[in-house]
């Protein structure tokens, strides 16, 4: 794939990218689309205080431009708190959608007018529901039925239909593990009048389907769980033409591919592993040490899976294609005695004739510090390959990319950032370099996961196509050009958090979660703008995004 490394860390950058159907993306052409180059920049302008930090009070946002109303959760007050953004410099409390008879919103999205609340049961085990409301008046119009934990929800792109990523976590100790689903509510016959079907991977808990998802490094490991309990929906992109959607299947490390050309009768069509990322590679560097006492980004015999949280959609050239935030995530919450190891804990052993310098490989000052899972790794012959069992480890696997990536339709990866993201922040903010969303502390997370990227949403500005990455720990958003996905161009950082100050509100945003892009034609000055919901510092901040259009190529 390719990468960019210091010197893409600039403001912003002219943009002018390959679409050669032919580039494989690997060999650096630099080709033209026959668009103009277009400069974007992000300025933040606005910024909403909930008050409360720490307690998740600002998550997930959406926006609705005939109201100008921004809706975000807020899992502290178990509530959605209303934002009038008419004026972006000032953001203000307008209204509150309380959740009645109990559970929590995790999820909100709109479209048209109205508003869809994903809730969680106050048994997060027990199914959840979908409540509607008007985006303008806050009235409840309708609730259905979902599946346990319904985490995430997004309309499809004619708003005809929802789709719901109902996680079905466990509980702790894991003694009930309910299924993993998807939920299709049909709203062909109006928002007051909702149908759904629930969609379920129990097609895949034969033997027969279970051994193919394990061969293709799908990772199975909830003790004792089938297959349908283990795959636990994350997040969901739908595809332009509202024919398919893709579910990050986060701690599997895997999508489904999800069949919506007819709403009546969805479908999943496919499992796909996301594979592994390969940092002994050049441009897949890592900081693997939070006890080196410096900023140390080189490759190491490590294998990273994506896990990514957010995904979303575009389309080029007629072909879709899909954008992940690789975050990473484990069930250390639910597995007696915790998924992850530090490696250099004395009961991980690595194969010798594949790491000869194992012992100094578990130095602290190299990956003796590196959070690893040796659920799915592969082990020694005759040590046993199911997952979870101890052996002698012949990989190193670790949580997350550290990247983003786009993937086109047959799930074959065309893009990854590789190590942009540390390099970035680590050139915008030394002596903060990998620091959690909590604390100020140098090289912090470097250890697990660092920047950990988790949020993401697109955005088309002059004709051209925009990521924004929102990074959870460090913080601040990452832009860049995928127009052309096997040729994306880095553009901007910007962090607007405050790392003189302690780590509340007063810090400015720390923790961003949810990213919203508003487009022009629907924002409240007119120019595109970008709405993140940050988790930890409890704001809701808005930038601005400023555009120059430069001569065709």
């Amino acid at each position: 794939m390719k990468r960019f490394g210091l010197t893409l860390i600039a403001s912003t950058l002219a943009i002018g990218l390959a679409a050669c159907e032919g580039d494989d993306g690997k060999n650096g052409s630099n080709g033209t689309d026959g668009t103009s180059d277009v400069v974007v920049e992000l300025s933040h302008i606005g910024r909403y205080k909930s008050g409360k930090s720490g307690v998740s009070a600002a998550e997930i946002v959406a926006y609705d431009a005939a109201s100008k109303r921004l809706f975000v959760v807020n899992a502290a007050d178990v509530s959605i708190d209303v934002l009038n953004v008419a004026n972006p410099a000032a953001p203000a409390k307008v209204g509150t959608i309380v959740i009645p008879s109990g559970g929590s919103a995790n999820s909100v999205a709109v479209f048209n007018g109205t508003v869809a609340v994903a809730v969680q049961a106050p048994v997060k085990t027990d199914n959840g529901r979908v409540e509607f409301y008007n985006a303008a008046t806050l009235a409840k119009i309708s609730e259905i039925g979902a599946g346990a934990l319904p985490d995430m929800l997004t309309f499809t792109p004619d708003g005809k239909a929802v789709l719901v990523a109902n996680e079905g976590e466990p509980n702790a100790g894991y003694t009930i593990d309910p299924i993993g689903s998807i939920s299709v509510i049909d709203l062909r016959d109006g928002v007051d009048k909702p149908k759904v079907k629930h969609i379920d991977f129990t097609a895949f808990d034969s033997d027969a389907e279970k051994a193919k998802l394990l061969a293709d490094r799908v990772r199975i490991y909830g003790p004792a769980a089938k297959v349908s309990q283990d795959l636990e929906p994350e997040y969901i992109a739908v595809s332009p033409d509202g024919k398919t959607a893709w579910v990050t299947l986060q701690e599997a490390n895997a999508a489904a591919v999800l069949n919506i050309a007819d709403i009546g009768n969805p479908s999943i069509t496919r499992i796909k592993s996301f594979g592994f990322k390969d940092h002994s590679i050049i441009g897949n560097e890592l900081d693997a040490s939070d006890r080196d006492g410096r900023i140390d980004i080189r490759n190491w015999p490590v294998k990273g899976m994506y896990q990514p949280d957010a995904i979303a959609a575009y389309s080029f050239n007629g072909k879709n294609y899909y954008v992940t935030a690789n975050e990473g995530d484990d069930r250390n919450d639910f597995i007696t005695g915790e998924e992850t190891k530090r490696l250099g804990h004395a009961s991980i052993i690595l194969d010798p004739d594949i790491f000869p310098t194992a012992a100094a490989l578990k130095d602290n000052a190299a990956l003796g510090r590196l959070t690893i899972t040796t659920f799915g790794a592969k082990k020694k012959e005759g040590t046993g390959e199911l997952m979870g069992r101890d052996g002698t480890l012949q990989e190193i696997l670790v949580l997350g990319g550290r990247s983003f990536s786009i993937w086109d339709e047959s799930g074959s990866q065309v893009y990854d950032s590789g190590s942009d993201f540390e390099r970035i922040t680590a050139k915008a903010n030394p002596q903060f370099f990998n620091a959690s969303n909590d604390n100020n502390n140098f090289d912090d997370r470097s250890d697990n996961k660092g920047p950990e990227p988790e949020g993401v949403a697109l955005g088309k500005i002059g004709g051209r196509t925009f990521a924004f990455i929102g990074l959870e720990r460090v913080g601040g958003v990452t832009v860049y050009d995928v127009s052309n996905p096997r040729s994306a161009r880095f553009v901007q950082y910007i962090n607007t958090r405050d790392f003189t100050k302690p780590t509340t509100d007063e810090a400015g945003d720390t923790g961003p979660e949810g990213v919203t892009f508003i487009p022009a034609s629907g924002s409240p000055n007119s120019k595109p703008m970008l709405a993140v919901g940050n988790e930890v510092s409890g704001t809701t901040s808005l930038f601005q995004i400023d555009v120059v259009e430069l001569k065709n190529n």
